[in-house]
């Protein structure tokens, strides 16, 4: 198949439409912002980085980088930041100033062997758990860009602080949950999402491998295989995990939203309504899991609404509650169940299993609701697809909707494995790459190398084109892709490099410190002419 083919298929997927303030988060609304910018793009012919190998951030000619902030750097006098950092969100302080704001950063898992001294094959002590703990949650940073145009931490602002593995965070619900009505910790923070008003959302992914998984039928505990040994340790109920969590930047105060359900979160894309009802879209991020939709019944309510799950054979999204549904009714004592066991409610009442979907985003040109799923090497799709939802009228909360999937297809399209979105203020499409650092560099992914960081622009020469703009150190994952309010700076996630290493000693990335230093997760602001000259707007 020609790249042109393939150019025109995936800019008819995405379709046309106009660029509007509707879709942007007032939180990030700024004046002189996205709505001022066409999405009229003429940029001249942008030139790639071809796929890589090497032990760098290597980006496209045109792009630059800084590192904001890694592992383990001090943000206070008494925090520092968390390990493989991922879903970032800028939360600027003054809606009128685009270089002055809180940036959030999740921190999703810990590798022991640099996080807590672990010498693999040995017993990890307790002391070691509450290290690895520390590591996992949140933070918020104030940064601010200087007079040269670089992006620095504000050290020690009363702003900056963590949420943690250790942090007791109360549920939003009724009912308490596994006989508490808290929980210690947040945990396999992956992606997240902004709200109207300005807080977070952060979504607890993978909580299995910390505290593993209830068998319903037997009560017993089941302990993931890739559990990381915080059980021997640690009792805490798994149902205490798995949920989205709503951080405040302005007083630290979380709470966990029961009425989104419990899943393997990847993320938490909302979008608020004309009459101030909340919608949020979510998906599971493991094989053969479904794809949720939240839609409240009160304005500015995370917490009051109905949850339902995506069947694509009939174009519906179908209610996971019991009053609504007599199977549910059936099998399920209470609401509270039917949250905790969402997967098992998802089932019953015919959810659409889907391919790992990971990252969701709502295209600001004309509305429609992109997945990614990253792949299901089960089933043999290794390469991964993108999903599009077309709601009914264009309208959030309708209940029916049209879709659409267009495949990877591995080589012919130049990627694989799509995980985290970001829109630009132009509209242009830029997305992520997530191959498993256990399969990267062998087949089928062997020619893909590096994970990578990749544009599709919607107008001009390239509109359509798979154009690969960075490639990440070795090992490493590129996460969390964020603009700031004007558009002139990517904040973008390095996540795990150097994964795998054998020890300490053994190492297989030094990035971003070079040779003679251990890898660091940290947060790098892409800026640079080629940034601005793909979202300037000219006819």
């Amino acid at each position: 198949m020609s790249k042109k083919i393939q150019r025109r298929t995936f800019i008819e997927f995405l379709g046309k439409g106009t660029l509007g303030a509707a879709f942007i988060p007032p939180i990030l609304n700024y004046q002189g912002g996205r709505n001022q910018l066409s999405s009229s793009f003429t940029a001249s012919k942008i030139k790639g980085v071809k796929p890589s190998a090497a032990d760098n951030l290597r980006l496209a000619k045109g792009l630059k980088y800084e590192v904001i902030i890694k592992w383990g750097d001090p943000i206070n006098k008494e925090d520092t930041f968390g390990f493989n950092n991922d879903y970032t969100a800028f939360l600027p302080l003054d809606p009128s100033n685009p270089n002055d704001g809180l940036l959030w950063v999740n921190h999703e898992y810990v590798d022991p062997v640099f996080v807590s001294d672990h010498i693999p094959g040995t017993e990890r002590t307790l002391e070691q758990v509450k290290k690895e703990q520390y590591a996992v949650g949140g933070s918020f940073i104030r940064i601010q860009k200087n007079k040269k145009g670089k992006w620095k931490l504000v050290q020690n602002d009363p702003l900056n602080r963590r949420v943690t593995g250790l942090t007791e965070i109360p549920f939003n619900w009724p009912e308490p949950i596994a006989g508490k009505n808290s929980g210690i910790g947040t945990l396999a923070n992956c992606s997240g999402g902004v709200t109207p008003w300005g807080t977070i959302l952060t979504c607890e992914e993978n909580y299995d491998q910390f505290y593993g998984e209830r068998n319903y039928k037997t009560g017993e505990l089941i302990i993931s295989r890739y559990d990381i040994g915080w059980t021997k340790f640690l009792d805490h109920p798994p149902e205490h995990y798995g949920w989205v969590v709503e951080v405040d930047p302005q007083t630290g105060e979380a709470q966990k939203h029961i009425a989104l359900g419990r899943c393997a979160h990847e993320c938490a894309t909302v979008k608020e309504l004309e009459d101030g009802r909340i919608v949020v879209y979510t998906g599971d991020d493991s094989i053969n899991q479904c794809l949720y939709k939240f839609i409240s019944s009160k304005p500015g309510s995370l917490s009051e609404g109905t949850l339902y799950v995506a069947n694509l054979g009939l174009g519906k999204w179908i209610p996971l509650d019991r009053d609504q549904s007599e199977v549910l009714n059936k099998l399920f004592k209470d609401q509270t169940e039917v949250m905790i066991r969402l997967r098992q409610a998802a089932r019953y009442v015919g959810g659409t299993p889907l391919d790992r979907p990971e990252d969701i985003d709502i295209d600001p040109l004309n509305g429609n609701v992109l997945v990614t799923l990253t792949n299901n090497i089960p089933k043999g799709n290794y390469f991964g697809s993108i999903l599009k939802i077309e709601e009914d009228n264009g309208d959030h909360a309708s209940l029916t909707f049209k879709s659409d999937t267009y495949l990877a297809g591995g080589e012919e399209t130049g990627f694989a494995c799509p995980d985290n979105m970001a829109f630009d203020n132009a509209g242009n499409l830029w997305f992520t790459s997530d191959m498993s650092g256990s399969l990267m560099y062998k087949e089928p992914y062997e020619s893909f190398k590096n994970n990578g960081l990749f544009l599709v622009p919607r107008n001009g020469e390239q509109a359509g084109e798979v154009i690969q703009v960075a490639s990440a150190p070795i090992g490493a994952e590129l996460t969390g892709p964020f603009f700031a309010p004007d558009g002139e700076t990517l904040f973008l996630s390095v996540q795990h490099p150097g994964e795998g290493s054998p020890s300490k000693e053994q190492l297989t990335s030094t990035w971003p410190d070079g040779i003679g230093n251990i890898p660091k997760p940290s947060v790098v602001a892409i800026q640079g002419e080629l940034l601005k000259e793909i979202q300037s707007a000219r006819e």
